[in-house]
């Protein structure tokens, strides 16, 4: 965002400007949640400060009662926030305690998304106040205390009613905590042209069907079958049958145009007692089966079970790179004790779901969520689903997409199972390895939406047609 501003301002936007607007879109929203009630402003020793002084000077102009409190001699801030502070036309007392009372509508306008430490003395003692009042809150670009490269909360945090940021969204806007503390988070256009996102190339988005929605109607063709729409293998374990069935079930809901489930023979007949749809075979010859070309993307991991045999599956499937695989579950877990011989097999296209529990098994869990996957995808050469109320996804090119809409209703038993079979579904249907993956976690958090609350596993294929409807159609 600082290379944004200043792209702004050498295409002839000045920072001044920039402030102005940013400060009048904190008032309007403060002055819509305070409607009479008194407004404290808070304002820090920075731009973020520099935001807060604009937007007190709007509401004291609109007969708003404002006090503004200050962190730090306000005397010495430099550049536009020295401007604003300078057109402020009223008192500014020193931050305390003592302006907390109750009803007062807060502006969090100390610290913004470059914070990098924990706050600490009277910042840290007023927000913490105002959290335990449970006060009203506009955060200005993010809630005081949340790094806005990782979401982390540095010390004491007032969460936000709402939060407005500019231009874009950050990082901290996606990713917990920092996003459970922003309340309803406003973008708020203060006049950044959108072309200086060429200039920055950022690799991190917010995931969304504009980023990949072409691939799934490209695949959508008259003259289509069910090879050039995808044959998925999908392999079984001995036991825990449901967790396969039930991917399978979302990957033809996903669009692959066959799904063999190749199985242990002592469960061959509990998978056959199930969704006619699927072929059934024995995974004896596992190796064999899969030399097959049209069978060009294979899925192993849920319900799978541990140990030598199924390491040698996953092994395999990975042989020669030439088919997607996307591992699951078990066919992590299973290279606990040896990531590297994991990671040394793969060579082509291969999609990794873990929630957790499974990446610690496997990569360094010594940063933040964000850099987390990023680096466990460079590591391993494949993409890394990282899953969590705001999961990741991470090519081994670093491009990052964090995913913001769950629903709580998906935690629960064979949630994993559904999503993994809906990503080899798009997988096996031609979307490439980073878009599948990204498409089908943004698509399994829509099914559970439009389920909602009672939500089982079982649901989210059902309601996958009228999900994908709403992409390949527009509304009448």
């Amino acid at each position: 965002m600082g290379r944004a501003d200043q792209a702004a301002i050498e295409a002839g936007i000045s920072g001044l400007s920039l402030m102005e607007r940013a400060g009048r879109a904190v008032a309007e929203t403060a002055a819509r949640l305070a409607k009479r009630r008194p407004i404290l402003v808070l304002c820090g020793p920075g731009n973020n400060g520099g935001d807060g002084y604009v937007a007190a000077r709007y509401l004291k102009n609109r007969g708003h009662t404002v006090r503004l409190a200050a962190l730090g001699d306000p005397s010495k801030l430099t550049g536009d926030a020295a401007t604003n502070f300078n057109r402020w036309q009223g008192d500014t007392e020193t931050l305390s305690l003592d302006h907390l009372t109750e009803g007062t509508v807060i502006i969090d306008s100390l610290f913004g998304a470059g914070l990098a430490r924990p706050i600490e003395g009277s910042a840290a003692e007023v927000l913490s106040r105002a959290a335990e009042m449970e006060l009203t809150s506009v955060a200005v670009d993010l809630p005081s205390g949340i790094n806005g490269n990782t979401g982390e909360a540095l010390g004491t945090v007032l969460p936000a009613t709402e939060t407005v940021t500019f231009f874009r969204k950050t990082p901290g806007h996606l990713l917990y905590p920092g996003r459970g503390l922003c309340g309803d988070i406003s973008v708020v256009d203060i006049g950044i042209p959108s072309d200086v996102l060429e200039q920055i190339a950022p690799t991190i988005q917010e995931n969304s069907p504009a980023d990949w929605a072409h691939q799934l109607t490209a695949t959508a063709s008259p003259t289509s079958h069910k090879y050039t729409r995808g044959h998925l293998v999908i392999v079984g374990g001995e036991k825990m049958t449901g967790a396969a069935r039930i991917a399978a079930t979302s990957a033809r809901r996903a669009g692959a145009g066959l799904v063999t489930l190749a199985v242990p023979e002592t469960s061959f007949d509990i998978y056959a007692s199930d969704d006619p749809g699927n072929l059934i075979e024995s995974r004896t010859d596992f190796a064999a089966c899969i030399t097959d070309k049209r069978r060009r993307t294979v899925l192993l991991g849920p319900g799978l079970g541990i140990g030598q045999e199924n390491r040698e599956l996953v092994l395999s499937a990975l042989m020669g790179g030439e088919r997607c695989v996307i591992l699951d579950a078990d066919a992590l877990t299973s290279f606990a004790d040896d990531p590297a011989e994991l990671f040394n097999a793969i060579q082509g296209p291969v999609i990794m779901t873990p929630h957790d529990g499974e990446f610690a098994r496997l990569f360094d869990t010594d940063s933040d969520k964000l850099s987390r996957a990023r680096n466990a995808a460079k590591k391993a050469n494949a993409v890394i689903v990282l899953k969590g109320a705001d999961t990741v996804i991470a090519a081994p090119d670093g491009r990052t997409r964090i995913n913001a809409n769950a629903p709580p209703w998906l935690a629960t038993a064979g949630s994993g199972d559904a999503l993994s079979g809906i990503i080899a579904g798009l997988a096996a249907n031609g979307s490439d390895a980073f878009d599948a993956a990204s498409a089908g976690v943004w698509l399994h958090c829509l099914a559970g939406q439009c389920v909602g609350p009672g939500l089982i596993a079982e649901d989210i294929a059902d309601v996958l047609p009228a999900v994908l409807d709403s992409l390949f159609f527009e509304p009448a």
